[in-house]
């Protein structure tokens, strides 16, 4: 097993992450402007894109993420990430098995993220909506929010991985969380949540320590003024983004261990399905209360991944292939998509 393979692949993805995120911000996105749908759908489908390319990329190249040369590198690296691989026939066979395995379950680990990310929308338009932001500043404001989220995720990916290396039964913690989270989820689904913006910890903790400006300026988190720092509330509001998205990573990376204990794939599909959640917002900012049933596809989705880990030694023994997990991912999106259309809520009487 060749570790410095490791490095470069993980290296290069990181650079072309930002290598992209920066024409974005500096090409593409400029000047401040509302985003349209239909710029907003098109961007969508240019991220699912670069997804689905990594996927082909990995299922005709995945060995060379591990750096695998041999067959006895190939059962190191399938051990050592509790990988299904049929070792019966020859090399090649293995080994076409072991990519096949590699981009199912990068794919699955990217739409269950993506999936997940849909009710940190919901959240994200509340506390922007809340807090009065303007919108042409979205895009810059949700552009850092991501970078601050692909330097967490990295964090607590890694973190977590070693954890789950090391003890094994933490799967077993995450397990029982997420079946907790999705059934409190399905129960407080109609719940309206409600941000006081004055009231608000993070608000009142940073006007403690920093000089808060009254009012927003542009698209600035910092003025100065009369030689003194201010931090606007601007900042403020990405502070708690940036805040919102770390409890959310608490439910989708321990959701996305149920589907590999690889870490580069786990952070590869979290990063892939974050670098698109800036245009999957301004697509769905417009229509997401219409899709009402969403919240529930997703609490089913966190209970279901929850029994998949509490339940992986059984599913093994009947022959639960990683396939299937894609299926019911993607079975349970566009399901709560389409009976969201189909049954509309109804309009409530004055």
């Amino acid at each position: 097993m060749n570790m410095p393979n490791e490095y470069i692949f993980f290296g290069g993805f990181v650079i072309f992450v930002f290598v992209v995120l920066f024409f974005d911000l500096e090409v593409i996105g400029r000047n401040s402007r509302v985003i349209s749908f239909k710029e907003s759908a098109i961007w969508s489908s240019v991220w699912i894109s670069f997804a689905l390319i990594f996927f082909v990329l990995l299922k005709l190249y995945g060995e060379k993420l591990h750096g695998i040369e041999n067959i006895t590198e190939l059962k190191s690296i399938a051990g050592k990430y509790n990988l299904s691989i049929d070792f019966n026939g020859n090399y090649a066979a293995s080994l076409q098995e072991f990519k096949n395995v590699l981009s199912i379950n990068f794919l699955s680990g990217y739409f269950l993220e993506y999936s997940l990310s849909i009710d940190n929308i919901f959240v994200i338009l509340m506390i922007l909506t809340v807090f009065n932001v303007q919108e042409q500043y979205y895009k810059q404001i949700l552009f850092w929010g991501i970078i601050g989220a692909v330097v967490l995720r990295f964090l607590f990916i890694f973190l977590g991985a070693t954890l789950v290396h090391q003890f094994s039964w933490i799967l077993y913690l995450f397990g029982i969380f997420l079946v907790y989270s999705g059934v409190k989820m399905f129960v407080e689904r109609n719940k309206q949540e409600k941000i006081e913006p004055q009231k608000h910890w993070l608000v009142k903790l940073l006007a403690r320590y920093f000089n808060v400006f009254p009012r927003y300026v542009n698209a600035n988190f910092f003025v100065r003024k009369n030689l003194k720092l201010f931090i606007t509330p601007l900042f403020i509001v990405l502070i708690i983004i940036e805040f919102t998205d770390l409890i959310f990573a608490l439910d989708s990376i321990p959701a996305v261990f149920a589907v590999t204990i690889d870490p580069y794939i786990v952070f590869f599909s979290n990063i892939f399905a974050i670098i698109g959640l800036r245009s999957l917002f301004f697509m769905l900012m417009k229509i997401i209360n219409k899709f009402r049933f969403i919240k529930v596809g997703v609490a089913f989705l966190l209970f279901y991944i929850g029994i998949k880990l509490l339940a992986e030694h059984w599913l093994k023994i009947i022959g639960f292939k990683n396939e299937f997990s894609l299926y019911i991912i993607l079975t349970t999106i566009v399901v709560s998509i389409v009976v969201s259309v189909l049954i509309p809520e109804k309009e409530k009487s004055n």
